[in-house]
């Protein structure tokens, strides 16, 4: 059996593990410290019916609001995306998560491709992933030059107020992971066959430049946590608590009224003079279950 490999001792300050808190009630949580599935699923429960009054406030105000999730590779953006949306109407709560540009894309100013998913009135709009690759992916995998990464960095903050001031609620969520939870989440990945496709080689160079993806977030924090848009670190190496403490930040953002609409009174079938073609006509599945 071989032997794991010795992680490395990372630099002062380039880990992601969030500081110690103390925890109002222990016995919500197990031996190892992460939050028990019976309290996560009671609470997601009650959250995700908040989120559902929620879309109903921002389409009754004509509410334009961008969430936007990032953070390092498995840290649990796609989980918190998921159960947020889990409960809501695609109509009103959509998910943005673009592919790489293409030809012509990267022909265009860089913010372009991005403009066309914000959020029209009575719309939210989460991005999986947004505008701040090129400070981050980007840069650290050197598909962006120096000058094209220093001229985000000037821009996007303006580019962010501009947002701001033309009506759009734009909440940045960063979720950081710890190198030790990062690398149990690669490893459980590759155990398991059909989770294997989750583990890409893009995955496998971020994890060993960890170090320079902690460079890239101190730098783009210090360029564009501005008070109009600030970021909010989800400590996410527990992900059911990083999910929960994600959902209960954004419902506090918003002084949201329940307007959800009134109970309505089902219509009785009009009768019609109609025969329908035989049953045995159509081709059914097969009832294997």
């Amino acid at each position: 059996m071989a032997k794991r490999a010795k992680t490395p001792k990372l630099p002062t300050g380039a880990d992601d593990t969030a500081p110690a808190s103390r925890r109002a009630r222990p016995e919500n949580y197990t031996k190892a410290g992460k939050l028990k599935a019976t309290v996560y699923e009671t609470e997601v429960a009650r959250l995700q019916e908040q989120l559902a009054l929620l879309q109903y406030w921002v389409q009754s105000q004509g509410l334009k609001v961008l969430v936007i999730f990032e953070g390092r590779g498995s840290a649990g953006k796609g989980g918190a995306i998921k159960t947020l949306t889990e409960r809501t109407s695609p109509r009103i709560v959509r998910v943005a998560a673009l592919p790489k540009p293409t030809e012509r894309e990267r022909t265009q100013w860089y913010f372009q491709r991005y403009a066309e998913h914000l959020p029209a009135a009575g719309e939210m709009v989460l991005f999986d992933r947004s505008w701040y690759n090129r400070s981050n992916v980007e840069w650290v995998m050197d598909f962006c030059t120096e000058a094209e990464h220093e001229e985000f960095l000037r821009s996007c903050p303006e580019f962010e107020r501009m947002l701001v001031r033309s009506g759009i609620v734009v909440v940045k969520y960063w979720f950081s992971v710890s190198f030790e939870e990062q690398r149990r989440r690669f490893e459980a990945r590759n155990a398991v066959p059909l989770k294997r496709w989750k583990l890409s080689a893009m995955d496998l160079a971020e994890h060993e430049l960890y170090v320079k993806y902690s460079m890239a977030k101190d730098t783009t924090f210090e360029f564009t946590d501005i008070k109009q848009a600030p970021w909010y670190v989800v400590p996410s190496d527990d992900k059911r608590a990083a999910r929960l403490n994600c959902m209960s930040h954004l419902l506090s953002l918003f002084d949201y009224e329940d307007v959800a609409p009134d109970v309505v009174e089902l219509p009785q079938m009009r009768e019609l003079p109609y025969v329908r073609s035989p049953m045995h006509e159509q081709t059914f599945v097969p009832q294997v279950f």
